[in-house]
Parts: C-alpha cells; sequence; structure tokens
C-alpha cells in the first residue's frame, strides 16, 4: 500500500487537505498527517471539524513537534502534499528550514526525490512568493494552487474542491485518481 504524508497548514482551503484524506482512505492510500497550529484553526473554523475528527481520517496523526518516522528518507512514502499550503511553509521549505515535522517531511521528500506537492493558497502573489515557488520547483516541488476549471461546469464548490483533488492523485500517479479529462470543444 503507497504511503502518502499529508500536510495541512493556516492557509485558507482547508477542505483540500480533508478531502484530500478522504480520497486517499477510498483508493487504499495509507495517510500520515502532519497539520500546524494555524491548520488546526482552519479546519475548525472553515469546517467544523475539531482535532480528532481531522486525525480520524488519517491512518496516523503526527504532532508537528514530534521525532517521527516522516522525519527520516528511510521511511519509504510515494509523495507529500501540503494542502492547503501557507506562504510561510512555502518560504520554510523553499529556504530548507526544517524546523518542524512538516518542514522536515518536506525537505525529506525533496532529498530523496520523492514528489512533493504544495497546494498554495495566496492572492495576489508578491515577489517573495514568486521567488519562493521558483526556489521549490528549481528543488523538484510542484506548486499546484488550486485553480478551479470551469469547462466541466462544475455546479458546486465541492465539485471543485473533488477536481482539484483527484488531479493532485493523479499528479501523484496513485491508483484509483479519477479526474475529468477535457475532451475539446
Amino acid at each position: 500500500m503507497p504511503r502518502l504524508v499529508v500536510g495541512i497548514t493556516g492557509a485558507t482551503g482547508a477542505v483540500y487537505g480533508v478531502q484530500l484524506l478522504r480520497r486517499a482512505r477510498e483508493i487504499g492510500v495509507e495517510t500520515h498527517l502532519v497539520a500546524t497550529p494555524a491548520g488546526l484553526i482552519n479546519v475548525h473554523h472553515e469546517l467544523g471539524l475539531d482535532r480528532r475528527a481531522l486525525e480520524a481520517l488519517a491512518d496516523q496523526a503526527h504532532a508537528l513537534g514530534d521525532i517521527a518516522c516522516l522525519a527520516s528518507g528511510s521511511f519509504d512514502t510515494a509523495a507529500m502534499v501540503v494542502a492547503p499550503c501557507s506562504m510561510k511553509t512555502l518560504a520554510a521549505i523553499a529556504n530548507g528550514l526544517s524546523d518542524n515535522l512538516l518542514t522536515r517531511a518536506a525537505d525529506v521528500t525533496l532529498k530523496e526525490r520523492r514528489r512533493l506537492v504544495l497546494m498554495v493558497r495566496e492572492t495576489p502573489f508578491n515577489l517573495a512568493h514568486l521567488r519562493n515557488m521558483t526556489a521549490a520547483t528549481e528543488m523538484g516541488a510542484i506548486v499546484f494552487p488550486p485553480l478551479p476549471a470551469f469547462y466541466h461546469r462544475p455546479a458546486s464548490i465541492a465539485e471543485m474542491v473533488d477536481e482539484s483533488v483527484e488531479r493532485v492523485l493523479a499528479l501523484l500517479q496513485l491508483a484509483g485518481a479519477a479526474p475529468r479529462e477535457w475532451r475539446g470543444l
């Protein structure tokens, strides 16, 4: 069973991380969750879930201050997704600041040449954001702002979220991902 690390930070869009955990479970992917304190606040504020409810969506939850398996390259994972990814977390990853388990897991993902997807949530971008996205990309990360596609004519926010999550799962080459293809006009 493939393992996926999911980080949830304090940027708006906690629904992306939560839906990613749900879909990963449905397709048989083992998940390891790391959430920042601001991420937990946003999960509660935006979705009404407390820490216990969020952690129940993952196969294993790790505290931000833990020294856990995720901090080692010997712990084999398929990939890591930070959903949503705050600009603070992006900056830490882009500059190699591994000061907590989430940023250390991202650093390990990059050093082991595994896929790291950063679902950045901020608008508009300033020059520091753009430079950090460039640096992270140059190191091998994939910057994936969850921008909705409208050619499928989504009827709800949930459909837009689901489509972004499916595209991420497909990008990670996980069996069971089901993004909708655009078939042209």
